[in-house]
């Protein structure tokens, strides 16, 4: 509504946001969407939420369509914040939350960036979307591009849970299965799009899906009383989820709504795929494409992310880190969390609560800390992951 430009992440130069685009023809990095925030505040207050939709679309100033007509949702956002009294009294915690992001359609937070992003195709009259996915963004497009009468064509690594294969097919997606990595699956739409009419939805490689995604950061801060919690342990794939709230942070303080205080922020991998911890242990601004990357928790298991400069710039401005998990343990945390609060979470969210064991360990949090744990998406699309 309020939309004035794209700016590119990497050199800060402006662009015209009245067109499609994927990323920055200058650096060929993502672009942001930048808003005119002094307009956006004269009706966009604290006060004014109370009485607006139970969504996402409750920040509908800050976010890019130009008409409501144009916005393709299915009631995503305005997930639970859920207090985890008895996970935090087992760790000597007096302030775990849990951002469970399952209640979602599509049931991961998945959802929200797609919303967005489809929302936009509308706008500009695109007609067929394409993807690479780990499973959860391609049942998502999937949704999104049937409920505004679009084509999606999805790929997706042949070894995704079969549950995201079955959620593409049966809302009339076009589903291709590679032999490989998401990085396979990225490679084939980019060979194949132009000659196809596809345009290209991948994370971070169009303006759009982080617009969702930045709500987790508003829905955050209006959920805590507009008191951001001390530390945040986010599970980090392509990561735009992370640079998304980072990015809402910034936003609420030109608005006015919150001072300058940031959560430290923490970037969770698999041990199978931890090129953003390794990237971090190094103290390097890029990060190395993880060779051999390998996880059940298929929404980390990608080996090189194109906003990994960004990630990374954001967990050393917050004083926060990144912790690397094994696949074991994140399944022995699933039921742990199950069996204390009553979540079946997905093996990513559960990563997030051995990555905190840790960090506790170290004494890089406080007991007397708020701590947020992210669960992305349902723990019944991972039944393979379970299976004895």
């Amino acid at each position: 509504m309020h939309l004035d430009y794209l700016v590119c992440t990497a050199c800060g130069r402006q662009f015209d946001a009245s067109a499609p685009r994927n990323v920055s023809p200058c650096c060929a990095k993502p672009l942001y969407p930048h808003y005119d925030l002094r307009a956006a505040g004269r009706t966009l207050t604290r006060e004014a939420l109370a009485g607006r939709v139970k969504s996402m679309w409750r920040y509908r100033e800050v976010m890019p369509p130009r008409s409501d007509a144009d916005i393709v949702t299915l009631g995503e956002g305005f997930t639970p914040l859920l207090p985890a009294p008895r996970l935090g009294a087992a760790l000597g915690l007096e302030r775990l939350l849990i951002k469970d992001e399952s209640p979602n359609p599509t049931h991961s937070f998945k959802a929200r960036g797609m919303s967005a992003a489809v929302s936009m195709a509308r706008q500009f009259g695109l007609r067929k979307l394409a993807a690479p996915s780990a499973g959860n963004a391609a049942g998502a497009l999937a949704a999104y591009a049937a409920r505004a009468g679009m084509e999606a064509h999805l790929f997706m690594p042949r070894d995704t849970p079969r549950a995201n294969i079955i959620e593409c097919e049966q809302m009339g997606a076009h589903v291709t299965l590679i032999d490989g990595l998401i990085t396979d699956c990225g490679a084939e739409v980019s060979r194949r799009k132009e000659a196809e009419g596809w345009f290209d939805v991948s994370t971070l490689k169009e303006p759009y899906r982080v617009e969702g995604k930045k709500t987790l950061g508003y829905e955050l801060a209006e959920q805590l009383g507009w008191v951001l919690p001390d530390v945040v342990l986010y599970p980090t794939g392509g990561g735009t989820g992370l640079v998304g709230m980072w990015k809402a942070f910034d936003e609420m303080e030109e608005l006015g709504w919150i001072g300058g205080r940031r959560p430290r922020m923490f970037s969770v991998q698999a041990s199978g795929c931890q090129p953003i911890v390794r990237a971090f242990e190094a103290a390097k601004a890029f990060a190395e494409e993880h060779v051999g990357a390998h996880t059940i928790a298929s929404g980390l298991r990608v080996p090189k992310a194109i906003g990994d400069f960004i990630i990374l710039g954001i967990l050393g401005k917050s004083g926060g880190g990144a912790v690397a998990v094994m696949d074991a343990e994140m399944i022995a945390a699933t039921r742990e969390i199950g069996a204390a609060e009553g979540l079946f979470v997905c093996p990513e969210g559960a990563a997030c609560l051995v990555a905190l064991k840790q960090l506790l360990a170290a004494k890089r949090i406080r007991p007397e800390e708020s701590v947020v744990l992210f669960n992305t998406g349902a723990g019944v699309k991972y039944l393979e992951c379970f299976e004895l």
